[in-house]
């Protein structure tokens, strides 16, 4: 049997189950609307990864012989509420290509904590594939559209995204740093460990 986890272990794993969940409702959502094509085929894929996941987060807690938390918010809220509703598929993309890689800094960091419990690095190597797809995915299409909305138009919407992105760390994204790091220092390490994420963060 695993160790129980601790009410930060908790809050942590749960804080990943409730981003998930709402990513895949956002992503969903807009499956639904957009017209049949590559981006309709692919945002479609990113909304199933979405939903997998937070069955993944919900099965590892499961397994460590606890329940999710339920938690009020999601950071994705944030982003919105910060940023507004994105004008056009373009800025929807913008927006969530920065979103995915603050998940990806997220995940890093937790995953490099030394000796960390198997049933929660066995969730990260699980997910660590889709994630750099849907870096992927989304960087082509916005690549893709270049012709139509101008490669200085994409910039500053992605640059406008980052600073939404560091204004919501400050509300709400903290928390999740702070506990993570008390994970940490509660482990007698700091994120050196080997985790499965290559990305610097």
């Amino acid at each position: 049997m695993p160790d129980p986890l601790t009410e930060n272990e908790q809050w942590i794993l749960s804080f990943y189950r409730t981003s998930e969940i709402n990513g895949a409702l956002f992503f969903g959502r807009l499956a639904r609307a957009m017209k049949p094509g590559p981006i309709q085929r692919d945002m479609t894929k990113h909304f199933a990864d979405e939903s997998q996941h937070a069955w993944y987060w919900t099965e590892c807690i499961n397994r460590m012989g606890a329940e999710p938390l339920k938690l009020s918010q999601a950071y994705q809220d944030k982003y919105l509420e910060a940023a507004g509703i994105p004008a056009n598929i373009m800025e929807v993309l913008a927006l969530t290509q920065t979103f995915e890689k603050r998940v990806i800094a997220q995940y890093a960091r937790h995953s490099r904590i030394v000796d960390l419990q198997p049933e929660v690095l066995d969730t990260f190597n699980k997910i660590i594939d889709d994630e750099k797809w849907h870096i992927e995915w989304v960087g082509k299409a916005l690549k893709s559209m270049e012709g139509e909305y101008g490669r200085d138009t994409i910039a500053e919407s992605l640059e406008r995204y980052r600073k939404v992105d560091e204004e919501v760390y400050g509300a709400i994204l903290k928390e999740h740093e702070q506990r993570v790091a008390e994970l940490m220092r509660g482990r007698g390490n700091h994120a050196e460990g080997k985790g499965p994420w290559p990305w610097p963060v």
